[in-house]
């Protein structure tokens, strides 16, 4: 349930109508074809600015995270990081709803405290997997989680839609796109609404290590050595890692960069934009299925065969994203995108967990995890808005991402021959 209370944030405002409203708004007054804007002084290209600073807020949940982590683990009260995380990004996203571009500035910082409470809140929440599902259960746990994710947030993106086509059914004016930024203070509503049914019934941590610490604010990061420590004994954990790193690099940067490109290169029109929107609820809703199907295909054939599929068809995706030009080719590209997001995403998760030794400190493993995945998104974000502010080309930043995946399929080849000798 809270992934079906925080995945709207991730459907709305980081890919479909907060990029498709910021794009359209911060063009307004440049020249054809120019999207540039000024930030506290300083101008930038308007996708590459957001990228600029998701790589900052990444780069600060991946330095705080571990002392979160480490202060939940003393107290064992995990729930209560859950919970506080959560309504910074609920009231952020309620806040957006009075994003316009004489309030620049504010829209833009409350857009970076959304994505910290989203991303603070995951790595409590990923925690609560192996403390609440058996091994066996965990890849279904895990898909349906997504799945879940993928189905509220859609509802809630069809609700939004048609707010914007159809204000009039709700007596609402037009001025200063309100129909779109109502749209974000139900954004907020929901996930903080929905998340109380998790945090009533998500249960307390096992265990109690808090005598052994001596520092809070040190031993997180400390732990994170330790889980190190035995990551790199443990050499299938330790090769799906380096792989995790490296794809992590083009997923995530492809979900949070995919509603600029698709705005600035597919649907530059206004008129087009109920066609965008309905595209991004394309995607969502093939990745509903996508989840499901790959929870399934891992049971014939093995967790890592099934993440190898993923990114061949990643790579695909990229190398077709750099070419397509017309809306019926983004159609079926984003189809395609759907049916390996949900999935890949759930199998990382469960396969992580899987690959665990036994412990009680469940938090600690998935802080590390969480840090893995942050920093490749600081990488992979700053590698895209770096490559489009230089060149001016966003299709130019696609060329990373296909070398961040094919870096993966090596490293889960190298994880399967582990994999291999082992059995």
């Amino acid at each position: 349930m809270y992934d079906w209370a925080n995945s709207v944030y991730s459907l709305v405002v980081t890919t479909t109508i907060f990029p498709a409203y910021y794009v359209a708004i911060t063009q307004q007054g440049n020249g054809q074809g120019e999207h540039m804007v000024s930030f506290f002084g300083r101008t930038y290209v308007n996708t590459s600015l957001l990228d600029y600073v998701l790589a900052a807020v990444f780069l600060l949940v991946a330095a705080f995270s571990p002392i979160l982590s480490s202060i939940a683990d003393y107290k064992r009260n995990k729930k209560v990081y859950l919970r506080t995380f959560c309504i910074i990004g609920a009231a952020a996203c309620c806040g957006l709803s009075l994003f316009t571009i004489e309030r620049f500035e504010l829209g833009v910082i409350l857009f970076a405290l959304a994505a910290i409470g989203y991303w603070g809140s995951m790595v409590f929440y990923n925690s609560y997997l192996p403390d609440i599902a058996a091994p066996e259960d965990q890849d279904r746990v895990s898909a349906k989680g997504f799945a879940l994710g993928y189905a509220g947030s859609i509802l809630l993106q069809i609700l939004c839609f048609v707010i914007i086509l159809k204000p009039e059914w709700f007596a609402l004016p037009t001025e200063d796109a309100l129909p779109v930024r109502l749209c974000f203070l139900l954004v907020g509503l929901w996930w903080f609404g929905f998340a109380q049914i998790a945090l009533r019934v998500l249960p307390k941590p096992p265990g109690q290590r808090g005598a052994e610490k001596k520092n809070v604010l040190t031993s997180g990061f400390r732990e994170l050595n330790l889980v190190w420590k035995q990551v790199v004994q443990m050499r299938i954990l330790k090769r799906f890692l380096l792989s995790f790193f490296l794809y992590s690099m083009g997923v995530q940067t492809v979900l949070l960069v995919a509603a600029g490109f698709s705005k600035k290169e597919i649907f530059p029109d206004a008129e087009d934009e109920p066609k965008l929107l309905f595209t991004l609820i394309l995607i969502q809703a093939v990745a509903i299925a996508g989840a499901v199907v790959m929870s399934r295909l891992s049971r014939r054939w093995g967790n890592i065969n099934v993440l190898m599929l993923s990114v061949c068809i990643w790579i695909i995706v990229c190398l077709c994203a750099y070419v397509v030009e017309t809306q019926t080719q983004f159609y079926l590209l984003a189809a395609t995108v759907g049916l390996v997001m949900g999935g890949i995403q759930s199998m990382s998760r469960s396969t992580y967990s899987k690959l665990l030794p036994e412990t009680k400190d469940s938090t600690s493993f998935f802080s590390f995890y969480d840090v893995t995945e942050k920093i490749a998104l600081v990488i992979g974000l700053f590698s895209f808005g770096f490559l489009e502010d230089i060149t001016n080309n966003i299709r130019n930043s696609i060329l990373a991402l296909i070398i961040f995946f094919a870096l993966s399929l090596l490293a889960l080849f190298y994880t399967k021959r582990a994999e291999t000798k082992k059995t």
